[in-house]
């Protein structure tokens, strides 16, 4: 049996199978990437669900994991050269998940870099501003009487749906005909941002039917709709 000991958070949430990928999350839109992506690709793995309301992504135990206080994280007892490992950042996990598998990125190295752009298109803007937006449209921003950061984050919410939009315009994935870890990392964020933050109209994203459309492919396939809901909110 394989032996987690040497990470602290496996003492707070403890592994029942260590043999297997241990994911520490929320289904939010960063956690579900992970989620998705290890349905998408079929690795035995652990959902551990992580209290964020209560604060516990700040536990000494999930800061041993990710020093950001932040999830998703994991640990793979069957990393490099067979010994376990842990990671925090979404994209990054995304691209080590891909590389094990050989899944999911493109092998020619055009592609394969073509597919990584759009992994950091995701971490730099679009998660960035969606969830901005979201803080000023729905959460405790709504009540600032100021609305112009309001209006910057809606704004730049539209011109990023445009480059998604001419992007997708055409393609069935990002990456034409190849579903990668490009579509994983943004789907979370574009349904939350029709969906949890209800700002559908606030962005007019009528206006962006190739997105539209990639969004509804992306929640038509099963592993997407079983990652979406992993780990079950505790």
């Amino acid at each position: 049996m394989t032996d987690l000991s040497a990470f602290p958070i496996a003492t707070r949430w403890k592994p029942g199978y260590p043999d297997r990928i241990q994911l520490y999350s929320v289904p939010t839109p960063n956690g579900v990437k992970v989620s998705i992506a290890l349905e998408e690709l079929e690795l035995p793995f652990e959902p551990h669900f992580v209290d964020i309301m209560k604060n516990e992504s700040w536990t000494p135990e999930l800061l041993s994991l990710n020093p950001n206080g932040k999830i998703p994280a994991i640990i793979d007892p069957d990393g490099p050269s067979g010994k376990p490992i842990g990671l925090f950042e979404s994209g990054a996990i995304l691209l080590y998940l891909a590389e094990k598998t050989g899944r999911l990125l493109p092998a020619d190295p055009a592609r394969r870099y073509e597919t990584i752009q759009w992994v950091f298109f995701q971490m730099a803007s679009i998660g960035p501003m969606f969830g901005q937006l979201g803080f000023f449209h729905k959460f405790a921003g709504r009540d600032i009487a100021d609305k112009r950061p309001l209006t910057r984050y809606v704004d730049e919410s539209k011109r990023l749906l445009g480059v998604m939009e001419t992007r997708l315009t055409g393609r069935k994935w990002f990456i034409d005909d190849d579903y990668t870890i490009a579509d994983i990392a943004h789907v979370g964020w574009v349904r939350n941002l029709i969906g949890f933050y209800e700002a559908r109209d606030l962005v007019g994203f009528d206006n962006f039917p190739a997105v539209d459309a990639w969004l509804k492919r992306m929640l038509e396939r099963p592993a997407v709709q079983r990652g979406l809901t992993i780990p079950a909110r505790g």
